[in-house]
């Protein structure tokens, strides 16, 4: 096909990345075909269900599949003669045992789609994967596509933020396009077109540098996390207030107040494998001191957890055995189900173990909650989870949470004591009406 053309997609792994993916393509009007070796995955999605949680993402999957441009399939043999531009969108966990990332659904999906490949075609990777992979990929294709070095492979680093993946995926702030030649940029722009026409600025680079992109954007921001955090520390040691301090940075146009809250951190399937990953890799190419500090970021943003735990102690008189706590928050950001390495469950999971009767409530992630931790007790609604309650732990950032008032929640509880583990709630207004309000590094 001409460079002109608009070529047809296909979108292997329909995880959060993959399905978002290929629904919004579809969307933007691109026939697509979205791939799984799940054929469960695939039957829900067909039948119009997202299988995570999404705003707006519902929506837009009844669109695509009205539209006749989207179907999914679990035959590589069927993406293979269809598509021209291949999208690879599984998951890269990290591996057990070790920091490094697993390639296993990587290696397994290009070598599944390899030897369906008998025409000149672009395979596009997504995922985030050590420097170096598409490089290794690259001799795979040519090896065992029929089509050989008349298969090219590029790479297109994801920026989505889950709760805002559909603008992130339509609407993004830049895209990287990795690539070995002037027709796979061409390529990749027809395949982007609608979302270049709306002024979308492309970086051109190689295939080592967009592989870099994702986990060095990853690591800038949760060292910056990890900073106000260390700051928190700090703060609590000479009696000084962390978001007065986030405040005052926040107003350096040089540091800017995003990221900049102080919390209980983050957590996800994105930042914390992604920044053990990029320090595992920089060890094993010999340049690990040079992103040695990433291990002192993981360290600080693991020690909110057990902090956060100790505050609600402190509340309790040194005593969390017995006392009855209302965990508010499952899901490791607002506006996701997504609990994987979620702060809000390990806190509620510390404070179980040591005896505490935790009730978690969240509104998107309790189902997901329930089935990976059965062992803690679970309520309907954030006041039903705050019953008769000897403190309130804030874990997630919900607008449900922060909407609450403070004398309404007073009626359920047992105790006027709050934990702020987010930095969500107006400290003032919350004292004011007669609560014991804590949050890491503010003053009493």
């Amino acid at each position: 096909m001409n460079a002109t053309e608009s070529p047809r997609l296909t979108v292997i792994g329909t995880g959060y990345l993959g399905a978002t993916h290929a629904i919004c393509m579809a969307v933007l009007g691109f026939e697509v075909v979205g791939v799984d070796v799940d054929q469960r995955k695939i039957d829900r999605l067909a039948s119009g269900e997202v299988p995570f949680f999404e705003p707006g993402l519902p929506e837009l999957l009844s669109k695509a599949l009205e539209s006749g441009r989207l179907r999914f399939t679990t035959s590589f043999e069927e993406a293979g003669k269809f598509g021209d531009v291949h999208f690879v969108c599984v998951g890269t966990p990290q591996q057990p045992g070790s920091d490094a990332a697993d390639l296993t659904y990587v290696d397994a999906a290009v070598r599944a789609l390899a030897p369906h490949l008998d025409r000149r075609a672009l395979v596009v990777g997504k995922s985030t994967v050590p420097v170096g992979t598409a490089a290794r990929l690259t001799g795979v294709l040519h090896e065992l596509a029929p089509a050989g070095t008349e298969v090219e492979l590029a790479w297109n680093p994801e920026f989505l933020r889950e709760g805002f993946a559909v603008d992130d995926t339509m609407r993004p702030d830049r895209l990287v396009f990795g690539v070995a030649s002037d027709w796979a940029d061409e390529r990749l722009r027809a395949a982007f077109k609608p979302v270049l026409d709306l002024g979308t600025p492309v970086v051109r680079t190689d295939l080592a540098t967009a592989e870099l992109v994702k986990v060095a954007a990853n690591s800038f921001l949760a060292t910056k996390i990890s900073y106000i955090n260390a700051m928190a520390e700090v703060c609590e040691a000479v009696g000084a207030d962390i978001k007065d301090l986030a405040d005052s940075l926040a107003l350096d146009d040089r540091i800017g107040g995003k990221f900049l809250r102080p919390g209980l951190g983050f957590g996800g399937g994105c930042l914390p494998k992604d920044i053990r990953a990029f320090a595992h890799r920089a060890e094993e190419i010999g340049v690990g001191q040079a992103v040695s500090f990433l291990r002192e970021v993981d360290d600080i943003n693991r020690r909110r957890r057990a902090r956060t735990v100790d505050l609600v102690r402190e509340l309790l008189g040194g005593q969390i055995s017995g006392k009855r706590i209302a965990a508010w928050g499952a899901a490791f950001k607002p506006n996701s189900d997504d609990i994987r390495d979620a702060p809000a469950l390990d806190v509620a999971r510390t404070m179980h173990g040591l005896g505490g009767h935790v009730r978690v409530f969240d509104p998107a992630a309790l189902d997901n909650a329930r089935r990976a931790y059965p062992e803690l007790r679970y309520g309907e609604s954030a006041l039903d989870a705050a019953e008769d309650a000897d403190v309130v732990v804030l874990l997630t950032e919900w607008s449900d949470f922060r909407e609450i008032e403070p004398d309404a929640l007073a009626r359920v509880v047992r105790h006027k004591r709050i934990v702020d583990g987010r930095h969500a709630l107006d400290a003032v207004r919350w004292r004011e009406a007669g609560w014991e309000y804590r949050a890491l590094g503010r003053s009493l």
